[in-house]
């Protein structure tokens, strides 16, 4: 019951996070907004680790890992994902993030040496003919200054840089630093080296900007960023990066629903082929055939 409340909460907060982002582009600067939102974020999870009187104290290495996860899972990510929306609506991006549940077990193999069933290759390539679907009226006319095109390479740049935060969260588990405290370094750290950048670049904290933007910037550092990630990084810790990412296949639906309704998303035949051979891939990238034959198997009968 605990992992399917993590799974519930992860997959509807992180499905409406795509809509959220949307307020946020326009008149204020990506980064600035992702440095006010690891801010908020960061200064939330110390608060709660302070109050839970956890244990905060790890060693250089471990630190040397928490900017790690800062710039992947907190930082670099999110700026390309951020730069991607600029292109491709909500439900677009999220779609194409959804390659992360491929791309989180080829990297599980490179970095921890897990092997790869075969039933992955298949589904990975039906996940890449899912993306080649969805965009084929722009691949078909490939030109380099088209913004689609632009978007999509952001958003897969941005899936790959987010891999490899996963990769830093489950090496950090398996050293047994806590998601909690994890989160909250990665977090602080995220917030400095944003500071530090705006600083440098000469983008200012003193920002006007409408309501909208305000209540998405606090429901993305509240709820998409500091319960969020901890309900899903409680899942990799708890049943591993595989099954965690079940919430991959499960949050494009949430995202594709509410872009559907408020952004006024059309569904074309090519858009809904590259969208069910999406969540088809990833279906079976997740699915062990052999243990779902043994257990569909009915029980023999004791005399």
């Amino acid at each position: 019951m605990k992992d399917m409340l993590l799974y519930l909460i992860t997959v509807l907060i992180w499905g409406s996070t795509w809509l959220a982002i949307e307020f946020q582009l326009g008149e204020v600067n990506e980064v600035v907004s992702l440095c006010l939102r690891f801010s908020l974020a960061a200064g939330c999870m110390w608060l709660y680790v302070l109050m839970k009187k956890l244990p905060m104290r790890y060693s250089i290495k471990d630190h040397g890992f928490f900017i790690l996860l800062a710039i992947c899972n907190f930082g670099a990510n999110y700026l390309f994902l951020y730069w991607a929306q600029n292109s491709l609506n909500s439900a677009m991006a999220s779609i194409a993030f959804s390659l992360l549940l491929i791309i989180n077990i080829v990297n599980t193999r490179v970095f921890f040496s897990k092997p790869i069933a075969k039933r992955i290759y298949f589904g990975a390539g039906l996940g890449l003919l899912g993306i080649v679907a969805l965009f084929w009226q722009d691949l078909r006319h490939f030109d380099i200054n088209n913004s689609a095109i632009g978007g999509l390479a952001l958003a897969l740049l941005g899936t790959l840089i987010a891999s490899f935060g996963n990769m830093v969260s489950v090496r950090n588990s398996n050293q047994q630093v806590g998601v909690l405290q994890g989160n909250a370094w990665g977090m602080l750290y995220s917030a400095v080296l944003l500071l530090t950048y705006t600083q440098f670049s000469g983008h200012s904290l003193v920002i006007q900007a409408n309501w909208q933007y305000w209540a998405s910037l606090f429901y993305l550092a509240i709820f998409g960023t500091v319960i969020a990630f901890a309900s899903y990084f409680s899942l990799l810790k708890s049943i591993g990066p595989e099954r965690a990412s079940y919430v991959i296949v499960l949050f494009p639906l949430v995202a594709v629903m509410l872009s559907t309704y408020f952004e006024g998303f059309v569904w074309q035949e090519n858009t809904f082929i590259g969208f069910l051979l999406v969540l088809l891939g990833n279906a079976i990238v997740l699915t062990p055939f052999d243990k779902l034959r043994a257990w569909l198997a009915p029980s023999p009968v004791s005399s």
